[in-house]
């Protein structure tokens, strides 16, 4: 991958780390965690170990004090993994999870939380969507109502990545008998809580190595100490956390694609059909030079805004652009390249399927095609 110039000697080096990492702990295992379905959570600890999950976190709490850029580089360097659940279930754990916690958390819950969650000794995740309610946040139906000291929590959650593992769930609920935006705060949900379960773990087309969970929470007691944020906020805390989640997704999936076709471009000069490798048929040359000017296209949409964001702006709209035509890029690439690959392409010994299969969640997860559409244009009109 091309240097580019929003990166400085400090990121190069982290670069450099990260990939030694995630290739030479991560990567050769990615076939079997993605058969046995799902990685062991030890790799939280060791990362965190490492301080890999704190890369852009202030060190108050544990991280390594580094700017939003350093969160850029773990998302593109987590592909190497081989493995999109994993790179996944990472980026839940830095770009969503502990995002908020950050943002909105009291100190109380930074050290109860964030600072283990760094550390990789605590397991997170984000309970949004429900069974009835998705993209449409304002509509979810979990809710709870307040109980003395305490808040007594009722409600299912679904899709809910790392929920199986999680040692404590964000979840966002509704003051009972409240309707819309209003009325919605963010709970912290510690595993072991009575009424919290998981009511099993869901089976997936691709990201199989991520473990994802539907969740059932039945008058679940919650001191009020574990609010995050400010109660009935939590609409608007929800909508600033979706917007890391998003530009994360665009910047894996860019580093996704060009993975893929690095990989493509390996196999169309191997390949012989006719008496010479394919990649000399001029069809396929041309529809390669479209994939790669694609991906470039997309790496500097997504690095562009990953720069207004490093530089303290928070510019909603192209983030949605970013995620909107990187996840999109990513999957037809992919495609491109299993057409490439033929009936290897479809075949479970080669990589193209699941970079195929698992490619296709970034345009429905955080956000999906058609929501990015609708950011984008009410703020154009």
């Amino acid at each position: 991958m091309r240097d580019h110039p929003i990166f400085n000697d400090k990121h190069r080096a982290i670069r450099k780390t990260l990939h030694e990492f995630v290739t030479k702990e991560l990567a050769p295992h990615a076939d079997e965690w993605e058969e046995k379905g799902e990685f062991p959570s030890s790799v939280f600890h060791r990362m965190g170990e490492l301080g890999f999950l704190g890369l852009h976190y202030p060190e108050e709490y544990g991280g390594q004090g580094g700017d939003y850029l350093c969160g850029v580089i773990l998302a593109e360097e987590m592909m190497h993994s081989l493995s999109g659940g994993l790179a996944m279930a990472i980026g839940v754990q830095t770009d969503m999870v502990c995002a908020l916690l950050h943002k909105v958390g009291s100190e109380s819950i930074k050290e109860r939380f964030l600072r283990p969650a760094l550390k990789g000794e605590k397991i997170g995740c984000l309970c949004i969507t429900e069974p009835d309610a998705g993209s449409d946040v304002a509509g979810i139906r979990t809710s709870f109502v307040r109980d003395g000291n305490d808040y007594i929590l009722s409600g299912q959650k679904t899709f809910i990545t790392n929920g199986v593992r999680a040692d404590f769930a964000i979840v966002v609920a509704r003051s009972r008998g409240s309707e819309g935006p209003k009325g919605i705060s963010i709970l912290v949900v510690e595993k072991g809580t009575a009424g919290f379960s998981v009511s099993r773990k869901l089976e997936k087309v691709g990201m199989h190595s991520s473990d994802t969970a539907e969740l059932a929470f039945q008058d679940c007691r919650v001191p009020e100490d574990n609010l995050l944020g400010e109660e009935d906020q939590g609409f608007n805390q929800i909508m600033w956390e979706l917007q890391p989640e998003r530009l994360f997704a665009a910047i894996s999936s860019v580093a996704g694609a060009q993975l893929v076709l690095d990989t493509t471009l390996k196999y169309v000069r191997e390949r012989q059909q006719f008496g010479r490798p394919i990649g000399k048929f001029q069809a396929i040359r041309h529809r390669l030079a479209e994939m790669a000017t694609n991906i470039e296209a997309a790496r500097q949409l997504s690095y562009h805004v990953a720069g207004l964001i490093n530089a303290g702006e928070f510019p909603a709209k192209e983030i949605s652009m970013a995620k909107l035509f990187a996840t999109r890029v990513a999957y037809q690439v992919a495609d491109e390249a299993m057409q490439f690959h033929g009936g290897y392409g479809y075949m479970m010994e080669f990589p193209i399927q699941r970079f195929w299969r698992d490619s296709r969640l970034a345009r429905i997860g955080g956000g999906t095609d058609e929501i990015m559409l609708e950011i984008i244009s009410r703020q154009m009109i």
